[in-house]
């Protein structure tokens, strides 16, 4: 399948993220239908022309009619959707999503899914700590990482519409894991950072912190602004790989506890000198804008 503007693309949930790939595949010359329970989120949509047309119900003529559906739910409420409304999708449809964790949600939709439709799971590794449609912002993807997270049941034509999002989102870097390695590295470079960052927050109280803080505290902890609802699934249903990265970060931590009690400045400098080197990995320059 080849993703033109005659190919017709459904986004279920229309939150931060959701509403950000509205707006970019809409530039794009996509036409971009979307279904969400909030009626505001719809009106505010259709009024700034981010879709061409939406409900707020699960309605059967929108869903039948695409070819390409990105789910922005929930893990939970992604299952229940597919559960109670697979029946709508065309043949040959292919289902996408935008969800945090993958092992608990992949296997589970590909084998409820009707056969003569296609699910392959995706993450856009992007966000903002402000939440909803009048947030959203298609250049938070522009300098992202995009992973296409695949089973050995899925087809390079799934693969390649997946790629295709990618790319029309000007996502910086697209790769390929599978959902268990998806997530235990999202519990080291996302999970983890979240409960760093909410940590910091919660284990000071000093009264008026907000007036003596400098730009690291602040960038350090913009992620700490969290929505719990979302988050909190996220956390639980990645249990297992999360709880091994904070183990694993505790035992670095305690090092250089050890270091600083044993005034080792050689063995903190050199720490610092690790640390250096591998951030400096991560440094890239953002594309320029259209």
């Amino acid at each position: 399948m080849k993703i033109n503007e005659n190919t017709n693309i459904l986004i279920v949930g229309l939150g931060i993220i959701g509403g950000s790939y509205a707006k970019g595949l809409t530039k794009k010359g996509l036409k971009v239908h979307a279904i969400d329970t909030d009626r505001e989120t719809i009106e505010y949509a259709l009024a700034n022309n981010i879709i061409y047309e939406g409900s707020t119900e699960a309605d059967a003529d929108l869903i039948g009619a695409a070819d390409v559906v990105i789910f922005a739910l929930y893990p939970h409420i992604f299952k229940e959707w597919i559960r109670d409304n697979q029946q709508y999708f065309k043949s040959g449809a292919i289902l996408t999503d935008v969800t945090g964790v993958k092992g608990c949600v992949v296997y589970d939709i590909q084998n409820m899914l009707r056969d003569d439709c296609e699910y392959i799971a995706a993450h856009p590794m992007a966000g903002c700590e402000r939440l909803g449609i009048q947030n959203s912002n298609e250049k938070i993807f522009h300098a992202a990482n995009y992973i296409v997270v695949p089973t050995e049941r899925n087809t390079e034509e799934a693969k390649d519409v997946c790629r295709q999002i990618g790319k029309l989102l000007r996502f910086a870097r697209i790769s390929e894991l599978p959902p268990n390695d998806h997530d235990e590295m999202i519990g080291f470079v996302s999970q983890l950072t979240h409960c760093i960052a909410m940590s910091l927050m919660t284990c000071n109280h000093t009264e008026k912190l907000e007036d003596y803080t400098g730009d690291s505290f602040r960038d350090l902890t913009r992620i700490a602004r969290i929505d719990e609802t979302m988050w909190s699934e996220l956390f639980l249903l990645n249990k297992d790989a999360l709880l091994h990265q904070m183990k694993l970060f505790t035992m670095e931590f305690s090092k250089l506890e050890r270091m600083l009690m044993e005034a080792d400045k050689e063995g903190i400098k050199d720490m610092m000198r690790r640390s250096t080197a591998r951030r400096k990995l991560f440094d890239k320059e953002k594309p320029e804008e259209e």
